[in-house]
């Protein structure tokens, strides 16, 4: 019990702390609470000191009163076994009694003071329907707060129900709290089960439900350098929920005024798998947001810098396209453009740029912190003069090989290349000359910022 309330204390103190933190989505967004209320037949059962029923009732009755005032909150009330007898066993006896809506709590708490348990315990048919009960909206957490003295009775799977509903992103996980007897074993995979074995237990499992389903919590992102500190910072996180793999939260890592990693506002009511978008991305999955804690989610991220540059003064291309990636891997981390400086994570990369021919640099080292400056020639320019129209391509000559570089234009008369340094060939034949022994053949070497003209005639 002492444990209870100290959970209790710890989630009311972090609500108030929590107050003076706020991101968009948590001020505008809209909580939605629907009650699933057990009115089955066992609920006349006695329980301490009186029925069953008639302590469930009042003590939610006495909790709804401190919502009055609770702002962007709207209940409803969904109850199960109240309105046909058993036996006979009646699965479809499930109904919402007071639609999710604003200023309604009285219509709750008149509704409760009416209900005669009578029926069975349809809890899956009862979920399913809970999905329908929360209308359509852009931006609200739907919560079910399921109170109830049994298990289910109709050969329905709670389990796959919640589960289905959670992922679908109709709901978050649903609170359980079961009076009397611990029903723990059968409702973990259908949501956060509370044990109410008293009256005392349910009014406060009641309290912390409520204060975790109305409050979010804090926590932060360090984003660890080599040295183990967290100063790196300026890159966008995504938060995913982690069952159903909707955005949550996507934001800018950002160090506050006092040097620290800010402090976000998160929903406690999921699990998170967060990417940091970081070149490569950095992941964290399954990350649990206690309520009441500050939680501080630690990822090693040491960044460095990639600078590419083309030598030379004439500025013959000033902009061609470099494919990064780790080295030995395949995947492109980023396709980074000349003149600009790019962060990676700490590692070694390699480059593959796309001039003529591609040049490709293997192993570069990124260090903490530091400007790795990557520069290549700057290209000559070669003119090709055909007499006709015709085929052909450029070759370049590497260790006694010939290599494709690119191909001519069969439909112009004249081809401008930008091309690295080195020793070089152009094939063609004209298209009027059907015979590989009228291939035309020159050899040309290109040199940096100079400008070079083959004629083939």
């Amino acid at each position: 019990m002492l444990k209870l309330l100290k959970i209790l204390l710890v989630i009311l103190f972090s609500f108030y702390v929590t107050l003076g933190y706020s991101q968009d989505k948590n001020a505008k967004q809209l909580t939605r609470i629907l009650f699933v209320f057990d009115a089955s037949q066992s609920m006349y059962g006695r329980w301490q000191s009186d029925m069953k029923i008639n302590i469930a009732q009042k003590i939610l009755s006495e909790i709804l009163d401190s919502l009055k005032t609770a702002e962007n909150v709207e209940l409803g009330l969904r109850v199960y076994g109240h309105q046909k007898p058993y036996p006979p066993q009646d699965c479809n006896d499930t109904k919402l009694e007071v639609p999710i809506g604003k200023d309604n709590i009285e219509k709750i708490q008149q509704k409760l003071k009416t209900l005669i348990p009578k029926g069975t315990t349809p809890i899956a048919a009862t979920l399913a329907e809970c999905g329908k009960d929360f209308p359509p909206c852009d931006n609200c957490r739907n919560i079910i707060i399921l109170i109830t003295d049994g298990i289910e009775e109709c050969f329905g799977d709670p389990c796959a129900v919640s589960q289905a509903l959670q992922k679908e992103g109709i709901i978050l996980k649903p609170f359980i709290i079961g009076i009397g007897k611990n029903f723990k074993t059968a409702f973990d995979c259908v949501g956060n089960y509370y044990d109410a074995s008293s009256e005392e237990f349910y009014k406060i499992a009641l309290k912390t439900v409520i204060a975790q389903a109305l409050n979010s919590t804090t926590a932060q992102v360090n984003l660890l350098d080599t040295y183990g500190k967290p100063t790196e910072t300026n890159v966008d996180m995504t938060f995913y929920d982690n069952f159903s793999g909707m955005v949550q939260y996507n934001l800018i890592h950002t160090i506050n005024k006092y040097g620290l990693p800010d402090t976000l506002v998160l929903d406690p009511l999921m699990k998170y798998n967060i990417v940091v978008h970081t070149l490569p991305p950095l992941y964290a999955n399954n990350i649990v947001i206690e309520p009441g804690k500050h939680t501080i989610i630690t990822l090693n991220a040491p960044q460095g810098f990639l600078l590419l540059k083309v030598g030379g003064t004439k500025g013959i291309q000033k902009n061609p396209k470099c494919i990064v990636r780790q080295s030995g891997k395949q995947e492109t981390v980023n396709v980074q453009n000349f003149d600009k400086v790019e962060k990676y994570i700490k590692g070694k990369y390699d480059l593959e740029i796309l001039t003529l021919p591609r040049l490709y640099i293997m192993n570069v080292d990124i260090p903490q912190s530091l400007t790795t400056t990557v520069e290549i020639p700057e290209p000559g320019v070669v003119t090709v003069d055909k007499p006709a129209l015709g085929v052909g391509c450029v070759l370049v000559e590497e260790k006694n090989k010939l290599n494709w570089v690119c191909n001519l234009d069969e439909f112009g008369m004249k081809d401008v290349f930008n091309l690295q340094p080195g020793n070089y060939r152009v094939i063609y034949r004209s298209k009027n000359l059907y015979g590989s022994i009228f291939s035309i053949e020159k050899k040309f070497k290109i040199e940096s910022s100079k400008y070079h003209t083959v004629k083939l005639y």
